[in-house]
């Protein structure tokens, strides 16, 4: 109870704003890089390579559930033992980690530098920044298919590292926050449809896809909300996200990403490789106008006004469970 009675709104706001401010430097101790270097260090523990279907899917579940169990209670006993300490240095220890479920500030440092890349001109250096943060192939894009990608993956990681952690931050504090970061983290390394992983992650990714139900949808809508105070045409917004969201593989990516095709007046979609196979995604949006980088600021301005929309929605919906 420690860890949800000392992390007020006051707190949620901190850790927002500590977000926007520092991001995630890459010397400062970060629990979900932990996070992952657990995942990946038990992995072998638990992978049989030569396991029947079913069974690999057994072991994949009870990797999951090592994880999903194991490490929010590591993060409810740092929190305890903390209060023991003093009521103070719990609630620090409860914004640290609030502040490192939140991707903001990286999210957009992330994207800047494959803009950057392209304003100057430099595609190759451009389709290199980029491949660090997608998992598709960008080696063949052109200028406009760097573009669209970008908007793709800032669209989609609008509900993963910012409108999902805050929802569960809202809800249930760093510990919950620190679940979802799990679940999530867990996803991005194993929950792909490839020899290895196809039947190991199966658990992970249908997991993923369980606690992003919610919050993609909200992400969507707080998205419409950023794009009418930004002036945009949030009518367009919503009828496209009505139209497209269902159409992707993924139950949950094609609401802010259709949601923000809509609002920007652009197509997101189409041809795309992965793992070095051709897929074609399903479009979202129309092509009013082509993707470029007077789009792209488009998008960042949803993802700061759609951020603090956010981050204002969760600090009081912390207001009224504590009240």
């Amino acid at each position: 109870m420690s860890a949800l009675l000392s992390f007020s709104p006051v707190c949620l706001v901190a850790a927002f704003v500590l977000d926007l401010l520092f991001g995630d430097p890459p010397a400062w101790p970060h629990p979900v890089r932990w996070i992952g270097r657990a995942v990946e260090g038990t992995e072998p523990f638990f992978y049989g390579k030569h396991s029947a279907p079913a069974v690999q899917r057994l072991r994949g579940a009870l990797f999951w559930l090592f994880h999903v169990a194991g490490i929010p209670i590591c993060v409810a006993v740092l929190l305890t033992v903390a209060s023991w300490v003093h009521r103070g240095v719990a609630i620090l220890c409860g914004v640290w980690l609030a502040y490192t479920t939140l991707a903001t500030r990286s999210l957009f440092d992330a994207s800047k530098t494959v803009a950057q890349a392209l304003q100057a001109g430099r595609l190759d250096e451009a389709r290199r920044r980029l491949s660090l943060i997608v998992s598709r192939n960008t080696e063949h894009l052109d200028e406009e298919g760097v573009w669209r990608a970008l908007l793709e993956t800032v669209s989609e990681n609008f509900s993963d590292g910012i409108l999902a952690p805050l929802f569960y931050l809202a809800l249930g504090g760093p510990v919950a926050a620190m679940l979802y970061k799990t679940v999530n983290t867990l996803d991005s390394m194993v929950g792909y449809r490839n020899d290895r992983y196809q039947d190991f992650g199966w658990w992970a990714a249908r997991a993923d896809d369980a606690f992003n139900w919610l919050p993609a949808r909200l992400s969507a809508l707080v998205l419409l909300g950023a794009g009418a105070l930004c002036g945009m045409d949030w009518r367009r917004g919503w009828a496209v996200m009505r139209r497209d969201a269902r159409k992707t593989s993924s139950p949950n990516a094609g609401f802010p990403e259709a949601a923000a095709a809509g609002l920007l007046g652009v197509m997101l979609g189409g041809p795309a490789v992965y793992f070095g196979h051709s897929v074609m995604k399903p479009t979202l949006g129309d092509a009013l106008r082509p993707a470029n980088r007077e789009v792209y600021q488009g998008m960042i301005r949803l993802l700061f006004v759609g951020a603090v929309l956010g981050a204002i929605l969760a600090a009081a919906v912390r207001f009224a469970m504590d009240t």
